[in-house]
């Protein structure tokens, strides 16, 4: 008897047409799953969804087709411990596809055939008693500030490339104040903080080697200087130094605050901003390698 799954699809993500969600349904049948659908008509439905499958099924599977911020969307509606989560990557950037080394949708679906899973451990942000969790990194400071002044009309055009308009848009308009970083029995300052709980970042570039979605905790880098310093950052993001650079205090933590206010994005869309708490959460899912 084939094994239920439920597909959320988001209609919005950058690569979605309905001959792909057709050929994903046909996929998921031809390899023992019975998929049942369940597209998104606004950013709530993720964690909605997920919710509800939590609290009406044991251990459901939920397999996203979409982005990094549909799975986003996904995580904040899980009951610790009570699913099971695959990913088909059909969004812009689709960093956990690339984390995990999925080439291409018939790459997802045989992954998902096999089941093998691991669980992995997220962040959670905490600010003014809201919560919210991610799933690859949160970025505060220029990193918050591009990924808000994205304007959707060019990354509906450009995809990608609507974030190299937005970065030179906010390069124009430099912000030279500084936040607090305190984390791991230090403090320092900084222009912005990248916490990573994935190694890769933006695609497929190399930010934080050390970070792991497998093990509970962060890499944490920290970006002195201004826009020199940021240029230079990312010349060597491109060549896989990122985190040796001069600009960058890199290190390890479970838990940290934010002061300071400065834009504040989780997986590539934009959240808050600061001040705020951010700490990991262990083995809130298991993940379809």
């Amino acid at each position: 008897m084939p094994s239920r799954c439920f597909l959320i699809v988001n209609p919005t993500s950058g690569s979605y047409s309905q001959k792909t969600v057709d050929r994903i349904m046909a996929g998921l049948r031809q390899r023992g799953l019975d998929p049942e659908l369940m597209p998104t008509t606004s950013a709530a439905d993720p964690a909605l969804f997920a919710a509800r499958l939590c609290a009406e099924h044991d251990d459901p599977l939920m397999v996203v087709a979409g982005g990094d911020g549909t799975v986003n969307g996904v995580l904040n509606g899980l009951v610790p411990g009570k699913a099971t989560l695959g990913v088909v990557p059909l969004g812009t950037a689709n960093v956990l596809a690339r984390e995990l080394g999925i080439a291409s949708v018939d790459d997802a679906l045989d992954r998902l055939a096999r089941r093998a899973t691991r669980p992995i451990s997220v962040g959670e942000i905490e600010r003014d008693g809201e919560k919210r969790r991610f799933l690859l990194m949160a970025g505060a400071g220029m990193d918050g500030a591009v990924v808000r002044g994205v304007r959707l009309s060019e990354k509906r055009i450009l995809g990608k490339g609507a974030y190299l308009l937005s970065a030179l848009r906010v390069l124009l308009s430099w912000d030279r104040s500084e936040l607090s970083v305190t984390a791991a029995g230090r403090s320092l300052s900084c222009h912005g903080v990248i916490v990573c709980n994935a190694a890769k970042y933006g695609g497929n570039f190399v930010l934080a080697p050390e970070a792991d979605l497998f093990s509970p905790g962060f890499q944490v880098l920290c970006i002195k200087g201004g826009r020199l310093a940021y240029l230079k950052l990312g010349l060597m993001l491109l060549f896989g130094g990122a985190s040796v650079a001069g600009s960058v205090t890199s290190f390890a933590a479970t838990e940290l605050e934010l002061s300071g206010d400065k834009a504040v994005q989780l997986d590539g869309d934009y959240f808050c901003c600061t001040p705020l708490r951010i700490r990991t959460l262990p083995d809130l899912v298991r993940l379809v390698l």
